[in-house]
């Protein structure tokens, strides 16, 4: 797989997101299939007030001044093309 890194996000409605990749592909990732596995790192993310207090950090999306952060490539093979 190539380097692949987010250029682009939109926090849309519930815990999705529409990401853009350097590859100019987009998908949208639904976090609540993150959220539903319970790991203690995400938790915060169930306030949807600080979901959607994102960032980018210049590779992949941050929460929590990059405290919390998630592959891209991970966002990228489990995202649904738009």
């Amino acid at each position: 797989m190539e380097l692949i890194w987010i250029t682009a996000v939109k926090v849309l409605e519930g815990h999705r997101l529409h990401l853009t990749f350097n590859n100019g592909t987009c998908k949208e990732f639904d976090f609540a299939q993150v959220l539903a596995k319970g790991q203690p790192i995400f938790e915060p993310l169930n306030n949807l007030s600080v979901f959607r207090n994102i960032a980018l950090d210049g590779w992949t999306v941050t929460w929590q001044d990059g405290t919390i952060d998630i592959a891209p490539e991970y966002l990228y093979e489990h995202g649904v093309t738009v």
